[in-house]
């Protein structure tokens, strides 16, 4: 299946991926931003390849490192195909200046979430989405805490629901 996906991808967007590797056993592609949706698209309706899951998304903040030269931030991709039991990813990096990217949730429903958290704790934007808003972080809290420039702080969480009961004794 690592030939077949191969050369299918290479055969119709050549230009555009950067490179093929192998991370953690995976095969791996490292895209252009501007393809992301292409490429998913036809992952997603060609009957040989059948990637019908996005299984997840992450980012990272190469910030102050040897990989910041590819861009600021990396956006992983991770899509399965049940019916081939293989499964890949797909690696886009995006400026620090402009860390924005096309929305994958007309294609799956799932990146609803997904996409919500990386917004949330990286600060990527994700054009097209339904509704882009914190669901991990206070409302009040400004920036993004997985940012390698966010600011540490060492203040202790206050909790004042039930801050006048006693200790519980665990026996």
């Amino acid at each position: 299946m690592r030939d077949k996906v191969s050369q299918f991808l290479n055969s119709r967007f050549g230009d555009n991926i950067i490179r093929e590797d192998d991370q953690f056993g995976y095969q791996t592609f490292v895209i252009k931003a501007e393809v992301l949706s292409d490429i998913c698209r036809i992952l997603y309706e060609t009957d040989s390849m059948m990637f019908k899951l996005l299984s997840d998304i992450t980012s990272v903040d190469w910030l102050e490192t040897k990989f910041e030269e590819e861009g600021r931030f990396e956006v992983v991709y991770t899509l399965y195909s049940i019916s081939k039991n293989h499964r890949i990813m797909l690696r886009v990096f995006l400026s620090a200046e402009d860390p924005t990217i096309e929305s994958l949730t007309t294609l799956w429903e799932g990146a609803n979430w997904l996409e919500r958290e990386v917004w949330d704790l990286m600060g990527i934007k994700f054009t097209g989405h339904p509704e882009l808003t914190k669901i991990l972080t206070a409302d009040e809290l400004e920036g993004h805490p997985l940012r390698r420039d966010f600011p540490l702080t060492y203040e202790v969480p206050q909790f004042s629901w039930n801050k006048e009961d006693p200790p519980e004794v665990i026996r």
